[in-house]
């Protein structure tokens, strides 16, 4: 099901959907998509728990209640409560996008892919690789240098854990609804030994 999130009080910022499946068809998944509101627009996460199983979704969901206890912090000083948080688990991979009206924020940490697609480039490049840095959240964090981009209606953000191959992005575009592009990148790039989840997020409330 799709599902809008947005400034409180105001229409949905953006809609967002995901698509997932667990190792060997488990009931519990070490991978976690996150969307979240704050007053200022929507936090959006996508978190990969070290391995599978049990442990790894405690990682997952450690971060989680970071996440949503605080999704308007500033996108480095989350990743760094998340890594005091998971000093205890197995440790995870963590990619924070968080938006506002016209930007997004972005900062990742491990082996968490993302890409922005653009459904008008004005004059910027029509995808953005958003490539994280080395390192496991809880374990040993890299310096945190977050990336700000500009966001228009209907640009499209892909998150996806390394559940999914990385070759993913080719010929993806924005102009197919979101339901499809992730239930697509899971059938078509989804690893079978290996939790694996990607989230899409659609721009919806932003200036044209």
């Amino acid at each position: 099901m799709t599902r809008p999130a947005g400034i409180l009080g105001h229409p949905p910022l953006v809609q967002w959907h995901t698509a997932a499946h667990a190792y060997g068809g488990a009931a519990v998944s070490g991978d976690l998509g996150v969307v979240a509101p704050w007053p200022g627009g929507v936090l959006a996460a996508v978190i990969d728990g070290l391995g599978h199983g049990p442990e790894a979704a405690a990682a997952t969901g450690a971060a989680e209640a970071v996440l949503r206890r605080r999704p308007g912090d500033a996108v480095t000083d989350l990743m760094a409560l998340c890594h005091a948080a998971l000093h205890r688990t197995r440790g995870a991979v963590i990619s924070l996008a968080s938006f506002d009206a016209a930007t997004v924020t972005w900062l990742g940490v491990g082996d968490v892919a993302g890409l922005l697609l653009r459904a008008e480039p004005r004059g910027l490049p029509a995808r953005e690789a958003l490539l994280p840095r080395g390192g496991v959240v809880g374990y040993r964090l890299p310096p945190l240098r977050a990336a700000t981009f500009p966001v228009h209606r209907n640009d499209v953000l892909v998150l996806a854990t390394d559940g999914i191959r990385t070759d993913f992005s080719q010929g993806l575009g924005p102009d197919r609804p979101i339901e499809e592009i992730a239930a697509g990148i899971l059938r078509d790039h989804g690893r079978a030994n290996d939790d694996a989840l990607v989230l899409v997020v659609q721009c919806v409330g932003m200036p044209p």
